[in-house]
Parts: C-alpha cells; sequence; structure tokens
C-alpha cells in the first residue's frame, strides 16, 4: 500500500525514478529551478505527476553529481555558485575541454556532426527570440558531444563532473549581447572544425570559447 500522500499516477518503478530525474535536471537547466530554491518533495511530486519515493531518488542522484544539496534538517536546495566558483571551473574546462575536442573529433560520426549543427542552430534561434533560457541545457547538449565522443573514460567522467554546475549556473544569463554573439560564433566554427575533422582547429576554438565564457562571467560580476 503507498503511504504517500500523492498518487502514483505515473509511479511504475525504475520508469518513475527516470521520469522524475529526467524532469528535474530538466527544470534545473532551463531555470525553472533557480540556484538557492528550496526543493521540497511533496510540491515536487504533485508537479510532476510521481509518488515521492521517485523524487526522493532523484534529489540524492542529483545531489551526487553536485547540483543539490541536502541537509539533514533543512531538506533540498539548489546548488549556488559564487563568480569565483564559476571562473574556477571554467579554468579546469580550459586545461580539459579543448582536450576532449581534439581526441573527438576524428571520432565523431555524420550523425554526430549533424546533431552538433542542429544544436548550434538552435541556440542561434533561441538567442534571436530572446529566449535565453533555453541556452543551458542546449549548451549542455552541444558540448556532451565532444566530452562523450572524446574515447578516454576517464577524461569523460571528470568533464561530465566539471560540465553539471555550469548548467544550473545559467552564465548565459550574465553574458552581453556582443558576448553571446561571439559564443554562437565559437559553436559555428566547431561546427565546422567537426565537418572538417580537425581536431586542432576544434582544440583551438574550444580553448578561446571557454576563456572567452570565463571572462564575461568575472566581467558581469564586477559590475554589478
Amino acid at each position: 500500500m503507498n503511504t504517500d500522500s500523492t498518487p502514483p499516477d505515473n509511479d511504475f518503478g525504475q520508469n518513475a525514478d527516470e521520469s522524475a530525474y529526467a524532469q528535474l535536471r530538466s527544470m534545473l537547466a532551463s531555470g525553472i529551478l533557480q540556484p538557492g530554491a528550496w526543493l521540497r518533495e511533496k510540491t515536487l511530486a504533485e508537479r510532476i505527476g510521481v509518488s515521492r519515493t521517485p523524487i526522493r531518488e532523484a534529489l540524492n542522484r542529483l545531489a551526487a553529481e553536485g547540483l543539490v544539496e541536502i541537509s539533514r534538517n533543512k531538506g533540498a536546495q539548489v546548488v549556488s555558485f559564487t563568480a569565483g566558483d564559476i571562473a574556477d571551473l571554467y579554468d579546469v574546462r580550459a586545461g580539459f575541454e579543448p582536450h576532449a575536442a581534439l581526441l573527438s573529433v576524428p571520432r565523431l560520426t555524420e550523425e554526430d556532426v549533424e546533431r552538433l549543427g542542429l544544436l548550434a542552430q538552435q541556440m542561434e534561434d533561441a538567442v534571436q527570440a530572446g529566449r535565453h533560457s533555453e541556452l543551458s541545457a542546449l549548451n549542455g547538449a552541444f558540448h556532451g558531444i565532444f566530452v562523450e565522443q572524446c574515447g578516454n573514460r576517464h577524461l569523460s567522467i571528470a568533464l561530465r563532473a566539471i560540465l553539471r554546475p555550469t548548467m544550473v549556473a545559467h552564465t548565459f544569463m550574465s553574458y552581453t549581447p556582443e558576448e553571446l554573439k561571439r559564443s554562437m560564433q565559437h559553436h559555428a566554427e566547431l561546427v565546422a572544425a567537426a565537418k572538417a575533422r580537425d581536431g586542432e582547429w576544434a582544440e583551438a576554438v574550444m580553448r578561446v570559447h571557454i576563456l572567452a565564457a570565463k571572462n564575461a562571467v568575472v566581467t558581469a560580476n564586477s559590475n554589478p
């Protein structure tokens, strides 16, 4: 018998667990759940349409990924990052992600390259329409292709851990129009490098891209 106060309409064991996890990640990426927001199991269960057990499991997974903090006395909360935290993350990315681009480009399938182009266009469309809240998820998917196809399992694991917090931080929200334009140009160059199967080109663009992102965040936070 279910003792949770929320009816388990879509609660089918593992499917409900995965659904709750995927939907919460999406809400974090889109900014529906903002940094610092408290995550109440009952409220989220009602919103998503599952019982509280899958919500609890999803929150534990997100906490293990560094996206949620769980306190025994206060509950779960979306992590908040200082400008210094984000700058430090970009420094680490600048050290590892260009190498992932170098390794991945020769390994990309035609489907991967097509997907990169589609994501780059979707980001450009979102910028033009002012839908900046969509950029974090699209950007994460774009960079994720290079990470997943680099052929180095340890590098992929490390980069996934670094990329997740920047998804929640919504750094695009602090970009100026010129910085957004430059970021989209970098994405277009990365797609071109992928099509040309030029790993060294992709490596160079990725390094410039990440350091430019770091500079945008630091500048925005030094001029409140």
